[in-house]
C-alpha cells in the first residue's frame, strides 16, 4: 500500500492523465503517476491481497489522517491484513514548497533565503508529534505490516559550482542542509518507534531508508538531474508543480532503494509468527 505526499504520487512524471482505475475520490487532483515508484514497487511482488495507490500530492500527515479534496483519508483505507506500506512525509509539514518558493522569487544578492532557517526548524520540530501520531494510528490498523518509511534526496551537489535557478551556492548548500534535517526529524521517529515494537516483541516493523544521498551526481544543475529544477508552465504562466520532483530516471532509483529494503529486511525478527500450543 502506498501512502505519502508528492514523492510518492509520481508528482515529477504526472502527465494530466488519471491512473485506470484510479477510484480515490480526489478528483484526479492526487496527481498519481504510473512512473512513481510505489507502482513499480507493488509490479514487483504479489500480494495476496493485491496493492493500494492511495498517496497524494500536497499531503501533510494531518492529512494523511483527515483527507484531501473531499476524498477519504488514505490511512482510513489502511486493512488488518495490510502486509507492507510504503510512505514518504513530512515535506509539506516543513513547508519545503514554499521554502523554495522564497528561495527563488528573492532578489539576488538577498538573504531571504536563509532568512527562513528559523520557522523551517519550528516546523520540523513540530512534524516529530504529528509522525508519531500518524506511525500509531498505522499500527492500529495494520498491526503486523513493514511500514517502510523513504526519506528525501539531497537537492543539489555537495559543492554548488554556481547559481542556479537564482539559488547561490549558498543557498543551494542551505537547502541541502534543510533536507538533511528534515530527513534526520523523520529517520529519528521512525528509528525510535521501530525499537519499541522491538523491545516489546511486537510484530511489524517500522523501517526507514535513507535516500538523501541517492541522486548524487544527479542533483539538480548536473548533467543528468534525476530532480527536475525550476520549471514554468508559460501559457498561464505559473510555475510547473512537477519542479524539484524526481524525474523517471529519480523514481526508478527510488524503486531500487525501497525493494532493496524490502529484501534486506529491518535487521531484526518481526514476531509475525505465531507458534499454537502443541
Amino acid at each position: 500500500m502506498g501512502l505519502g505526499d508528492s514523492y510518492s504520487s509520481g508528482e515529477g512524471v504526472y502527465d494530466g492523465a488519471p491512473l485506470p482505475g484510479d477510484g480515490g475520490g480526489d478528483g484526479g487532483r492526487c496527481h498519481r503517476a504510473a512512473g512513481s515508484y510505489v507502482p513499480q514497487v507493488a509490479g514487483a511482488y504479489r500480494f495476496g491481497g493485491g496493492s493500494s495507490f492511495l498517496a497524494c500530492s500536497g499531503a501533510t500527515t494531518g492529512q494523511l489522517l483527515s483527507g484531501q479534496h473531499g476524498g477519504p483519508s488514505q490511512i482510513s483505507r489502511v486493512k488488518p491484513g495490510t502486509s507492507l506500506v510504503t510512505l514518504s512525509i513530512g515535506g509539506n509539514d516543513a513547508g519545503f514548497t514554499q521554502v523554495l518558493t522564497g528561495c527563488i522569487v528573492k532578489l539576488p544578492w538577498s538573504s531571504a533565503c536563509v532568512d527562513q532557517d528559523a520557522d523551517v526548524a519550528s516546523r520540523i520540530a513540530a512534524l516529530r508529534p504529528n509522525l508519531l501520531t500518524l506511525l500509531r494510528e498505522l499500527r492500529v490498523r495494520a498491526p503486523e505490516a513493514r511500514i517502510i518509511v523513504l526519506g528525501y534526496p539531497r537537492p543539489f551537489p555537495v559543492s554548488p559550482s554556481g547559481r542556479v535557478d537564482n539559488l547561490s551556492p549558498a543557498d543551494q548548500r542551505w537547502l541541502n542542509a534543510v533536507t538533511r534535517r528534515l530527513d534526520d526529524a523523520v529517520a529519528g521517529v521512525a528509528r525510535e518507534f521501530d525499537r519499541a515494537l522491538a523491545a516489546f516483541g511486537a510484530p511489524g516493523s517500522v523501517e526507514y531508508v535513507d535516500a538523501y544521498e541517492a541522486f548524487s551526481g544527479h542533483e539538480v544543475g548536473t548533467a543528468a538531474p534525476y530532480l527536475h529544477g525550476l520549471l514554468l508552465d508559460m501559457e498561464e504562466p505559473a510555475v510547473d508543480p512537477r519542479s524539484f520532483h524526481p524525474t523517471a530516471d529519480g523514481y526508478r532509483r527510488f524503486a531500487e532503494l525501497v525493494t532493496r529494503q524490502i529484501a534486506a529486511g529491518p535487521g531484526r525478527p518481526m514476531n509475525n509468527v505465531r507458534l499454537a500450543a502443541p
